[in-house]
């Protein structure tokens, strides 16, 4: 027999509001115990410097992870002129220093070259593997990081104010793997300037927003009075974009077990219309819970991660 997993088998995402100085990871590790859950995860790494949105997945919505680190994010971060650093924050070593101060219609006009498919250069600063070791160890050991260009999308950028000549704040919305501070490096680079990332926060990370953001302390102290599930969301939020299909009971039971179902031409059709160009994937209801995530192939679902949930969702 298999051991017994530590904790309670809760399922589903909790949108955390991080704070600063706290790592992605012991952030996960608090809305753990806060559940006592007996698993958990998260999508997308923020850096201790940033705060704002870390969805955090407990128990069976580990499964849908992969989904949400592919989807659109949002920022809004400050730039302040005057001084580089070799990790683009403010926390970093000076490497240069400029008088240049750009003024936000010389921002706002460079700006545009920023938008759409772009090749940016990650900072030497960061988890990117090197050889089997993360970048950010090597550039602290000392040597010299040089890491490829790598194609990103920034959908939109926009300056959002300027409270002070040495400083600018921005709003994108962006697709995966766009840094910021190398957006922000980048940027005062075109303006003959030096600047570095003052404050950075994400605003919203594919369905979660800020509207649905939880603080740990909020979460602690529901932890307290048992009420934690008050604002756990269910497995499926992270599956907005996958189109959904309701099946039968034991359609459902066969998908649970791992064998293919096969649909009708009208079912066929119905989900070609919602499914997203170059996708084949299909999330399989039955009575308002995700039963698996499936592959459509030939008019048949064929599952590829399968979920033990009961209608309470966990």
């Amino acid at each position: 027999m298999g051991r017994r997993r530590k904790g309670d088998a809760v399922s589903g995402w909790i949108c955390l509001d991080k704070p600063y100085d706290l790592t992605s990871t012991h952030a996960v590790s608090r809305v753990r115990r806060a559940f006592n859950a007996q698993k958990a995860g998260h999508a997308g790494t923020l850096d201790p410097l940033a705060t704002g949105i870390l969805p955090i997945a407990l128990g069976e919505a580990t499964k849908t992870v992969p989904f949400l680190v592919d989807a659109d994010k949002a920022y809004r971060f400050t730039i302040a002129w005057g001084r580089a650093t070799a990790t683009c924050d403010r926390e970093g070593e000076t490497t240069a220093q400029s008088d240049v101060r750009p003024s936000v219609a010389e921002v706002e006009a460079v700006l545009p070259g920023f938008v759409g498919e772009i090749s940016q250069v990650p900072p030497a600063y960061s988890a990117i593997k090197v050889g089997g070791e993360r970048a950010y160890d090597l550039a602290r050991a000392g040597e010299t990081v040089e890491l490829a260009a790598r194609t990103v999308t920034i959908h939109s950028a926009r300056v959002a104010e300027a409270p002070d000549a040495d400083h600018v704040t921005l709003e994108i919305e962006c697709g995966k793997g766009t840094y910021v501070r190398a957006l922000a490096r980048d940027l005062a680079d075109r303006l003959g300037a030096c600047g570095h990332v003052s404050a950075l926060r994400r605003t919203r990370v594919g369905g979660f927003t800020e509207q649905s953001a939880v603080t740990l302390e909020l979460l602690e102290d529901l932890g307290h009075k048992a009420r934690q599930s008050e604002v756990l969301l269910p497995v499926e939020t992270a599956l907005d974009d996958i189109p959904e299909l309701a099946v039968t009971a034991e359609d459902a039971f066969r998908l649970k077990q791992g064998r293919s179902i096969v649909l009708v031409p009208r079912q066929v059709e119905a989900v070609k219309a919602r499914l997203k160009p170059g996708s084949r994937t299909v999330s399989a209801m039955a009575g308002g819970v995700v039963v698996a995530l499936c592959e459509m192939r030939a008019g048949r679902l064929e599952p590829s991660r399968v979920f033990h949930l009961d209608k309470s969702g966990d």
